[in-house]
């Protein structure tokens, strides 16, 4: 194994203890998913923005949680370019309380989208990293709404964006479980 492999050690184990641990210390998970309905910015576009969201949290101390986060968004095709599509996974650490939750952290996003800068248009598609904050308030035992915002910094060698920032809002219904 090479340098850039020992490298990568620290980050396995800071994704997979946490998934390992907070369970047992924490006891009952809880489990969300949704629709979402917003847009994104990335360079001079604005896209509507839909897809579903899901989440697993475990709750630690006693009003804190972790939070694993993936939202999935088909970017609507609403000039030449076509659709595209924006995968963004977090983890959250956070506060809660019975009926929602406040959480944010670390993210990072798999993109493929149609995109204008400042004097080119095309598909741009990469990995980018960033951050996330979300909150979950629930009104009808399990029926709640989501709202949330993510920041990612579009690098790389794109001539089309060489280096923007991606803002994505969404908000929409979600549902929760708990499971013991």
């Amino acid at each position: 194994m090479g340098t850039r492999g020992w490298q990568k050690i620290p980050w396995a184990v800071a994704v997979v203890l946490p998934l390992l641990a907070a369970p047992a210390r924490a006891g009952a998970a809880e489990i969300s998913a949704g629709g979402s309905f917003g847009w994104i910015q990335i360079g001079d576009d604005s896209r509507p923005a839909v897809g579903p969201q899901a989440a697993i949290s475990w709750p630690f101390e006693r009003d804190f949680l972790f939070m694993v986060h993936d939202l999935f968004t088909v970017l609507l095709a609403t000039q030449d370019g076509g659709l595209g599509v924006y995968n963004q996974t977090s983890l959250d650490v956070g506060v809660t309380w019975e009926d929602g939750h406040f959480s944010l952290g670390p993210s990072i996003a798999l993109y493929d989208m149609p995109s204008c800068g400042v004097a080119l248009c095309g598909r741009v598609a990469g990995v980018a990293i960033g951050g996330h904050a979300q909150v979950n308030s629930y009104f009808a035992g399990p029926l709640g709404w989501s709202t949330s915002a993510h920041v990612q910094w579009l690098g790389g060698d794109s001539p089309v964006l060489p280096g923007h920032a991606a803002f994505v809002v969404v908000a929409g219904p979600v549902l929760r479980w708990t499971i013991e």
